[in-house]
């Protein structure tokens, strides 16, 4: 049988290459008619996790809205730019999408705000990183495999997963965390798929704000990304609504930050005179990144994303009911672990065996982590609420 799943032939020289690998942790059989990358983003396509982003927002609350952006639907737009970025700098398309897929499977219910929250509440438990939960689910909380827990991906995906870490977890993370104690560098694929990802949830969450009326346009135009796209649409489509509006400026906007970040890391890839993978490894700083002139540019639109949306008022009394439901079930979990899921109370048995109290609230944030706004909801009005004192409604 020929083996035609590999295109390393359209690779360029310091590319990831699923032939060369450097593996997993448990070892499995070359897959048929796929490369190695591909099986990769397939289990993650199929987890639970995956399927559960369907149902966490970046920003808004899930039920505040259908029409607000997912996770889910979020990481499918960074897979879109991601490959796009990809296949221009001749990288691994595969790769970078399984990463893209991949990268919030760690995040908790209520977006930042519930990260934050449970970050609070594990404080004195080691913390709560998504990246490193991200990296966790993969790993080990997805169940599904018969020879091995987790999904047991390769280590580039599991590399481009791990963005950020900080010194202290990265000692307890092996291999994987090497990087951040020796100043190296991760692939090129991941590095983009770090620039996906800003570039899908700025100009993304313009759109959501927009829609949802806590940003205008008169206020945008202080922001001199959009300024400059706002008045190329203004002066080639006058009088036009504002619906298609916004959705061609913004559409403008991520074309001119993917064209400057291929032009500016070509460039910088150039300089650099790779010949490997290793050679992108050891650089002293990432290649792949955005000119000066964007980079303050985007700089000034993230700042007045900061001061006008993220700290607007009415999602900050979003954000502060949902960290008073993250703080309140973390609390009651804690204090007795019994009123858990019996799936849960087991998870948090086998990891008070070996770490005790902490192995205790590593579970229990675990069993929050992966909840979905609207079950994070019905779990605490399950908990909290007296008139759910039914047997029906205390069944999860």
């Amino acid at each position: 049988m020929t083996d035609t799943s590999s295109y390393s032939g359209h690779l360029i020289d310091y590319a990831c290459d699923d032939t060369k690998s450097l593996g997993r942790n448990h070892e499995e059989s070359h897959p048929t008619y796929r490369n190695e990358y591909q099986r990769d983003r397939d289990r993650i396509i199929h987890s639970a996790a995956f399927r559960r982003l369907e149902y966490k927002t970046q920003v808004f609350v899930n039920h505040e809205g259908d029409l607000f952006r997912t996770r889910l639907t979020h990481s499918l737009e960074v897979a879109q730019i991601a490959r796009s970025i990809a296949r221009e700098l001749r990288l691994h398309e595969d790769l970078t999408e399984a990463i893209a897929l991949a990268h919030d499977l760690g995040h908790t219910p209520f977006g930042h705000a519930g990260q934050t929250a449970l970050n609070n509440c594990m404080k004195d438990f080691g913390g709560f990183e998504h990246n490193i939960q991200s990296l966790r689910v993969v790993d080990k909380l997805e169940q599904k495999y018969a020879d091995f827990d987790g999904l047991n991906l390769t280590f580039e995906t599991r590399e481009g997963i791990l963005k950020h870490c900080s010194i202290l977890n990265a000692e307890n993370l092996g291999e994987i965390g090497q990087r951040f104690l020796d100043k190296t560098q991760p692939s090129l694929e991941a590095q983009l798929t770090d620039f996906s990802d800003e570039i899908a949830y700025n100009n993304h969450d313009i759109d959501d704000g927009l829609r949802y009326g806590l940003i205008r346009i008169d206020d945008l135009l202080k922001a001199e990304l959009f300024r400059s796209q706002y008045d190329i649409v203004n002066k080639k489509y006058p009088g036009l609504d504002d619906k298609k509006m916004i959705h061609e400026v913004i559409r403008r906007m991520i074309n001119v930050m993917i064209v400057d970040l291929i032009d500016t890391s070509r460039e910088n890839i150039a300089a650099a005179n790779l010949q490997s993978i290793n050679d992108v490894r050891n650089q002293p700083q990432r290649l792949m990144a955005f000119s000066t002139s964007m980079s303050d540019k985007k700089l000034e639109l993230k700042q007045f994303l900061r001061n006008n949306l993220y700290q607007h008022y009415r999602v900050h009394r979003m954000s502060k009911k949902a960290a008073d439901v993250i703080e309140s079930l973390f609390n009651a979990f804690m204090d007795d672990t019994r009123i858990l899921p019996t799936e849960a109370i087991e998870h948090c048995n086998r990891l008070k065996d070996r770490h005790g109290d902490r192995g205790v609230a590593r579970g229990i944030s675990d069993y929050i982590a992966g909840m979905t706004d609207r079950y994070a909801i019905v779990e605490y009005e399950r908990i909290f609420n007296p008139r759910q004192l039914s047997f029906v409604n205390l069944i999860p």
